[in-house]
């Protein structure tokens, strides 16, 4: 199995790896605008790293309110391996730690693979609402462990 190295970026920035894991669909899809590389990003970011130093993936997490939007963004030689998953779960921790709510994603109309990026989140324990919005509950490992009362 891979190992995966989770990093937080202080001062996350656009760049080529980011574009990388954005594409086809590009960061305005996803209400990131047209960023020019070294544009400063707003929100908490987090570089997914394989064993050997490259860059697989990144997670984002913008929270407001008691609950948080998350957002994974896989390199494509990295797609299908369960990287995004493992980054999924990353941010549901980082979300614990906040003590968040939920955390939740809106896979946009214009997105290339909405279907599949909605039936992903599914899989990952997501529910639709009417909204439009994929919603899942935020635990701890201890809610998540401890036994039935």
């Amino acid at each position: 199995m891979t190992e995966w190295t989770w990093t937080a970026e202080p001062t996350p920035v656009w760049d080529e790896a980011k574009a990388d894991a954005f594409s086809p669909a590009g960061p305005a899809v996803h209400g990131l605008g047209s960023p020019a590389p070294g544009d400063a990003l707003g929100d908490a970011w987090w570089r997914v790293e394989s064993a050997d130093g490259e860059v697989a993936a990144f997670g984002r997490l913008d929270d407001t309110w008691g609950d948080a939007e998350v957002l994974v963004a896989v390199v494509p030689a990295f797609r299908t391996r369960g990287v995004g998953s493992w980054a999924m779960d990353k941010l549901g921790e980082e979300a614990a730690a906040r003590s968040l709510n939920y955390v939740y994603n809106v896979v946009p109309r214009s997105h290339p693979d909405r279907e599949g990026v909605e039936a992903w989140l599914a899989s990952q324990g997501f529910d639709a609402r009417d909204t439009g919005e994929l919603r899942r509950r935020v635990t701890t490992k201890a809610a998540t462990t401890a036994p039935s009362q």
